[in-house]
């Protein structure tokens, strides 16, 4: 229970005037934006390039945002700042107002004030926002300008934006949670500019390189302006003397700079609203450079054409599979006696930083000694130098920021105990491994008009309200121990996101089960409508094994998933031995359907998109979360298309759940599963199943997406009717690339010819190595969302 007191009252009598307000050029005194209106209620500047508003961050997460204006779709790349990217605020009665005392407010619906301005005024105001992305709170009678979002950054700069010695840029902490991260832009002490890593448990400079002095690095630390800003040709000036132009310079574009949750500064371009980013300038082209990529006791691989790849040290295991950043800790324990120690050589793996000793003039079997006599050392680099003739010895205390470098010319001695084997290597590919920020959807009730009054009658009147309001809250706790059992269900579904339907209940929303609109191995689909007249599709699962504990267990689970391209849970059944989920229901239908219709509902641009949403998802459930989630039937049918053509992946099977801590149990199925023609070869060959059999059918998805052949009726059967593997459409595309105009003739000819063949030839690329037989070979669904986003030229 939270207290009322008398200040929060007269919060309220304050904002009670307010007039709402929706699809604004600028904000006066007197009114607010709500997050209950946040697809209108906004703030747009001039030429429309840019909105500002509530942005979804989460299940019922918002945060006060200022983004691009996407024509298509709601696209994270476009955020350019936020207000409260640490506390994301309620769905319900939370506000953004202009407060007549000239203060910015940002109102949490339970927990009041969440971000301000701390300004005032007692002139007319104005909060605007600018052509160029600035949101500015100006005086009407004047020029002053009270406050402006252009001098609090988050981890973006707009061009003509400065960057100065007051501001900095902190990274996102990954791509779908947006609070700050471990990498920052910053003016140093000594007027240079450079990017720190602060991690959660070290921290320490690596551009430019702490190695290299301000000259060599071609700074200059004499100016003392700490000012630093890119122009909108794409130059960008710093007053350190850092200087660089983007590969596009000299064209008017939309840009951004942006210092990415994986520590890198990257410049983005793009021509106009309609265009996808891509990278027009990066600061460092190895990101394994990056401190702390990968964590402690790991080191980190780089290959131009699948990007970045973390492995653990033998030794050493993942230590959070949610995260990344937590690194590698050891398989064994840490002795101080020599004769139990050992070393493992490490041909081109290079550790830097936190040395315990450096020696130069010593032999190999000098410096392991000198390892041998710290307790706390893991090992040591022993490297020779070519130019002065001498060997160098460095001791290490921790393995941090480990990079595997064929050139690197020295050699690392890994500290392990004898007997045992510790010289295969866990790799894992390295992505952004944190959910999407969740809330709770429990909410206070919005007061009525009538309510407003009376309290603020009693605090004039007696001036004993917490009096009253406790005597209040009294009455309603009685009330509630009366409540049915049908309120409990609604107070279930406030808390957890989803709610507890009866069987009863569904059979009412479905005419008693008689609407089908799908069918498949796990049960079949009805749409129905619920009390409140939401449309929704309602799965009666085929009769399952599981008891009630366990599958409530795992719908929680499924429940809590969040992604704008993942289906969404809104509740579930169990009685007896009914199981039963309620999902939303999807407009336009699954792809399958779209895909065979014979009018052309879907263009190159919707396919595109389709094609890209799905590998987000898939990256999502595969990396981002708690639970290891194999889809393991991805084909048209299980992706459905809302009213703008967004996809949304369904039918990801309770049966497909898995525990990342056991992943040992995770490679083999009881049964075959999926569908016959999109199904890897891992499943007919009886190969352990991993996250690529559902990177092979995405690939297959994405090439019937560009084809419009359905692989199912392209594949054979062999003898007896016995399923074998087929790759008839992927024998198809590969014998066509050979040809010159291969693009256009793999096309569907419902696309039409107004398609962009160079992404189009981009994503083809990257569907073949998505279906390569080795499944080694295949990358997993991060690298193809990077490729995808990056605009990447995959080459074979």
């Amino acid at each position: 229970m939270v207290a009322f007191t008398i200040s929060h009252i007269f919060l309220v009598f304050l904002l009670y005037p307010f007039q709402y307000s929706s699809s604004l050029s600028s904000l006066n005194k007197g009114s607010f934006l709500s997050v209950e209106k946040h697809a209108e209620d906004v703030l747009v500047s001039s030429n429309g390039t840019f909105s500002a508003g509530f942005y979804q961050v989460g299940e019922n997460a918002f945060s006060f945002a200022i983004w691009f204006t996407e024509l298509r779709n709601h696209n994270p790349n476009n955020i350019v700042w936020m207000a409260n990217r640490e506390q994301p605020v309620n769905g319900k009665h939370s506000k953004l107002y202009l407060l007549n005392t000239g203060n910015i407010l940002l109102l949490d619906a339970g927990q009041l004030n969440t971000w301000s301005s701390n300004t005032a005024s007692n002139d007319p105001l104005e909060l605007y926002l600018k052509e160029d992305g600035n949101l500015v709170l100006r005086e009407l009678k004047g020029t002053t300008i009270l406050w402006q979002s252009y001098d609090f950054p988050t981890n973006t700069l707009l061009p003509n934006q400065p960057l100065t010695r007051y501001t900095k840029l902190i990274s996102s902490r990954s791509y779908s949670n947006y609070s700050s991260g471990f990498y920052k832009l910053f003016f140093d002490d000594n007027n240079v500019i450079r990017l720190d890593y602060d991690g959660p448990d070290v921290s320490s400079t690596y551009w430019p390189p702490t190695w290299m002095s301000s000259w060599d690095a071609g700074r200059s630390n004499y100016n003392s302006s700490r000012i630093a800003l890119l122009d909108s040709l794409g130059k960008f000036i710093s007053s350190d003397n850092y200087i660089f132009s983007t590969y596009d310079y000299g064209t008017l574009l939309q840009r951004r700079l942006t210092i990415d949750s994986d520590g890198n500064i990257r410049v983005y371009s793009r021509r106009n609203l309609s265009e996808n980013w891509y990278v027009s300038w990066q600061v460092i082209s190895n990101t394994c450079i990056i401190h702390g990529i990968c964590g402690a006791n790991s080191t980190c691989s780089y290959d131009p054409k699948k990007g970045k790849k973390c492995s653990c040290l033998p030794g050493y295991k993942l230590k959070n599979y949610n995260d990344w950043s937590y690194g590698c800790e050891p398989m064994f324990d840490f002795t101080c006696n020599r004769s139990e120690s050992t070393f493992l050589k490490l041909q081109g793996f290079e550790l830097y930083g936190y040395d315990g000793n450096f020696v130069q003039n010593i032999t190999y079997k000098g410096c392991e000694s000198l390892c041998l006599q710290q307790c706390n050392c893991t090992g040591f680099q022993y490297t020779y130098k070519d130019d002065s003739n001498i060997f160098e010895c460095y001791t290490k205390l921790q393995l941090l920021n480990g990079r595997h470098s064929p050139s690197f010319p020295g050699t690392t001695y890994l500290r392990l105990p004898k007997g045992k084997n510790f010289s295969k290597q866990e790799s894992v590919s390295v992505k952004d491994h944190i959910c999407l920020v969740q809330l709770s959807k429990h909410y206070f009730t919005k007061p009525t008009d009538n309510l407003v009054r009376f309290f603020l009658w009693i605090s004039i009147a007696v001036g004993g309200l917490e009096f009253v309001f406790f005597i209040v809250v009294g009455v309603c706790l009685n009330k509630t121990k009366k409540k049915s059992s049908a309120n409990q269900n609604s107070y279930h579904h406030a808390i957890l996101g989803f709610r507890r339907y009866s069987y009863y209940e569904l059979k009412v929303a479905t005419k008693n089960f008689s609407n089908e609109i799908g069918r498949g191995g796990g049960g079949v689909v009805y749409r129905g409508t619920l009390p409140d007249q939401r449309d929704v599709a309602i799965k009666r699962l085929n009769e399952a094994k599981q008891g009630e504990g366990e599958f409530q267990a795992e719908v929680s689970i499924i429940g809590r998933l969040n992604h704008m391209n993942l289906i969404e849970m809104w509740g579930y059944c169990i009685e007896g031995k009914h199981r039963i989920l309620v999902y939303e229901y999807m407009e336009n239908g699954s792809l399958a359907e779209n895909l065979s219709s014979k009018t052309n509902t879907l263009d190159w641009s919707k396919r595109y998109d389709i094609a890209l949403g799905i590998s987000r998802v898939l990256a999502y459930l595969h990396e981002e979360c708690l639970e290891w989630i194999l889809h393991c039937d991805i084909k048209p049918q299980n992706i459905l298309l809302d009213s703008n053509f967004q996809p949304k992946l369904a039918d990801f099977g309770l049966s497909k759940l898995k525990n990342r801590n056991d992943l040992n149990n995770n490679s083999t199925f009881s049964m075959i599963r999926g569908t016959r023609g999109y199904m890897a070869p891992e499943w007919i060959f009886h190969l352990p199943i991993t996250s690529k059999v559902d990177v092979y059918s995405y690939g297959i998805v994405v090439l019937e997406l560009i084809t419009g052949k359905n692989p199912t009726l392209m594949n054979i059967e062999g003898e007896d009717g016995e399923m074998t593997y087929n790759g008839s459409l992927i024998s198809w595309v590969r014998e066509k690339k050979r040809s010159q105009c291969w693009v256009e003739e793999i096309l569907d000819p419902s696309i039409g010819t107004s398609c962009d063949l160079s992404k189009m030839e981009i994503l083809v690329r990257v569907a073949l190595e998505c279906v390569e037989e080795d499944m080694d070979i295949r990358p997993n669904m991060s690298q193809v969302v990077e490729m995808l986003q990056n605009n990447e030229r995959v080459v074979e």
